[in-house]
C-alpha cells in the first residue's frame, strides 16, 4: 500500500466545537530506572489539555515516544519530569495545548532489618504514587507513599491493666502480703488473661516537590514515618525480635487520631507542607477507622 495514510485528528474538525481539560492515557507499563541502580516496574498516565474548540484531537503516539523515551534514558526525578512535562506540551504546539500531567504508580522495595537479631532481614515494597502538573509556565510535584504499621488500642490496653489488676487482686484477697517469687509466677500464669487488640495499619503521606530537585526523598520519607509511629511492620523475625515489636507496640498505644498528629509533626519538621491519611484496619470492630490531618493551604493535585 503506497497511499497517504488518513490522519483523522489532524484532518478533521470536532463535531462539537467544546475544550477539554485533559486527553491522554493511563495504565501505561514502564520501567523507571531510581538511584543507586534500581529498576521498577509502574503504571504510567500522561495527558495534555485541548484547548481549541475545534481540535478533533491529540497525537496519543507522541506522548507515548515521550514517555517510552523518558523511561529508557533518564534517572527518575523531579527535575527530569518537570523536563518530559515540557517536552509533553511542545510536542501539542499545534494543539493549542499549555499544560501537562503526568501520574506514575510503582512499588519500591526495601530490605528492612530484623529488630534486634543480627544478620536477619527481608523485603518490604512501599506503595509509591508521583503526580506531576505543568500549567501556567509552573510546576507542581507531589509525592505520596504508604507505609504500614502496627497500632494497639489505649483504650482497649487500660481495660486490660484493670481486668490484670482485678484478677490478681481476687487472687490474693486473704494474703497480707505477697512474696516476690508469688508475683512472678501469677504474672507467668495469667498476665495474658485479658489483651489489647491491635491492628494492621496503614499511612498515605504525601509532600510537595520541587520541580528543580534531582533527587526523589522516597527512604527519607519512608524512615521519618515509621520512626515517627514506631511500629513498623516486619518481615523476618525470630521469637526475639517478635517480643521487641510487642515490647514497641506497648510503648506506643495510639488511636488513628495520634498516628495522624504525629506523622503531620514528624513530616512537616523534614519535608515542609504535608498531607496525611491514616487507616486502621479494627480487629475489635467491623469497621475501620480513619482520620486525616494536612498543613493548612495544603492543595492537593487530583
Amino acid at each position: 500500500m503506497t497511499a497517504r495514510l488518513p490522519d483523522v485528528a489532524r484532518e478533521e474538525r470536532a463535531a462539537i466545537p467544546l475544550p477539554l481539560d485533559w486527553v491522554g492515557m493511563s495504565g501505561i507499563a514502564v520501567p523507571l530506572r531510581l538511584d543507586a541502580g534500581l529498576q521498577v516496574a509502574a503504571s504510567a498516565a500522561i495527558s495534555v489539555d485541548l484547548p481549541d474548540p475545534r481540535a478533533k484531537g491529540i497525537h496519543m503516539s507522541r506522548l507515548y515516544r515521550l514517555l517510552d523515551d523518558f523511561a529508557a534514558h533518564r534517572i527518575l526525578s523531579p527535575q527530569a519530569l518537570s523536563q518530559l512535562l515540557q517536552q509533553a506540551v511542545e510536542s501539542h504546539a499545534d494543539c493549542g495545548s499549555r499544560a501537562a500531567r503526568v501520574a506514575l504508580d510503582f512499588a519500591l522495595p526495601l530490605r528492612r532489618p530484623a529488630l534486634v537479631t543480627p544478620g536477619l532481614a527481608g523485603w518490604k515494597h512501599y506503595p509509591v504514587r508521583l503526580h506531576a502538573e505543568l500549567r501556567d509556565a509552573a510546576v507542581r510535584l507531589q509525592l505520596t507513599v504508604r507505609v504500614e504499621y502496627s497500632s494497639t488500642c489505649p483504650c482497649s490496653a487500660a481495660l486490660s491493666r484493670q481486668a490484670l489488676r482485678y484478677a490478681f487482686a481476687g487472687d490474693f484477697a486473704d494474703a497480707p502480703a505477697v512474696a516476690r517469687d508469688a508475683v512472678l509466677d501469677w504474672l507467668a500464669a495469667r498476665a495474658s488473661l485479658a489483651t489489647p487488640h491491635s491492628q494492621r495499619s496503614q499511612a498515605a503521606l504525601s509532600i510537595g516537590l520541587a520541580g528543580h530537585a534531582d533527587h526523589l526523598p522516597l527512604r527519607a520519607l519512608i524512615d521519618t514515618a515509621e520512626q515517627a509511629l514506631g511500629t513498623p511492620v516486619q518481615t523476618a523475625v525470630k521469637r526475639a525480635d517478635e517480643q521487641a515489636f510487642a515490647l514497641s507496640n506497648g510503648a506506643n498505644l495510639m488511636y488513628v487520631e495520634d498516628a495522624a498528629r504525629r506523622l503531620r509533626l514528624a513530616l512537616e519538621a523534614g519535608f515542609g507542607p504535608c498531607s496525611v491519611q491514616v487507616e486502621h484496619f479494627e480487629s475489635l470492630h467491623a469497621h475501620d477507622a480513619t482520620a486525616a490531618a494536612s498543613t493548612p493551604g495544603w492543595r492537593p493535585l487530583p
